[in-house]
């Protein structure tokens, strides 16, 4: 059976918890993703024991330093084996490319995309931290930037799916990943830009992150089920 677009992002406090909700589910089907919170109260073993699972795992770290210090915590992620890793495009140019260039010789090489504007923020937000333009205008230029620097995609909310698609070629491989993924009659909890996974996937995501409208729900499957059946 084929994985599907679908990513799920562990958001649990303990590494007891989150194999506990893995545990049911089709390694073959879903991927997973490990955040901050989880990986730095647990470690590599989480993904280890994940991997003897069989998961694919998205380690959700977002490294953001200078170029040397991100290199080897991306060198590091790469020989932990995960699926994919990703920095902040944010750290600029250096940043970007030493990050790509320490994983080239990881066989296989894990996907490396790059953070553009988080699904958090909103239009006062940037202005706060001083970055100028609109929403789109700041991801399209990340989004450049991080093609420029040959990484694998970027990390974006599903509204700014269609204007970067846009700037791309129809058969271009870039990897478009969006948080901020509801179902209909989700909460929207933190996430201000959201969508729901049929829209997101219509406009050209590749991969759609869900997290507590799965994880913290009573019937977790039966909610994946229902997602799946509104992609086909």
């Amino acid at each position: 059976m084929s994985k599907t677009p679908l990513i799920i992002a562990l958001d649990f406090p303990t590494a007891q918890k989150a194999l506990a909700f893995v545990q049911p589910l089709d390694a073959q089907r879903y991927r997973v993703k490990v955040g901050l919170e989880l990986f730095t109260r647990e470690g590599p073993a989480l993904i280890e024991a994940l991997h003897r699972l069989g998961f694919d795992v998205f380690l959700d770290l977002k490294f953001h330093d200078i170029p040397n210090t991100v290199a080897r915590a991306c060198a590091s992620a790469a020989e932990l084996g995960v699926w994919m890793l990703n920095v902040h495009a944010l750290g600029g140019r250096d940043m970007l490319l030493a990050a790509r260039e320490a994983i080239e010789a990881y066989q296989p090489r894990p996907l490396l995309i790059a953070v553009s504007i988080l699904t958090s923020l909103e239009q006062s937000d940037l202005y706060a931290t001083g970055l100028h333009g609109t929403l789109e205008e700041n991801v399209l230029r990340l989004a450049r930037l991080v093609k420029a620097n040959q990484l694998d995609g970027l990390v974006c909310s599903p509204h700014e799916l269609t204007a970067i698609k846009r700037t791309m070629d129809k058969d271009d491989p870039f990897v478009l990943v969006t948080p901020g993924i509801r179902p209909v009659g989700s909460e929207s909890h933190d996430q201000k830009r959201i969508m729901t996974p049929k829209e997101a996937l219509d406009l050209g995501a590749t991969y759609l992150v869900l997290g507590r409208p799965v994880t913290q729900a009573d019937a977790p499957q039966a909610v994946l089920a229902a997602i799946e059946a509104s992609l086909q």
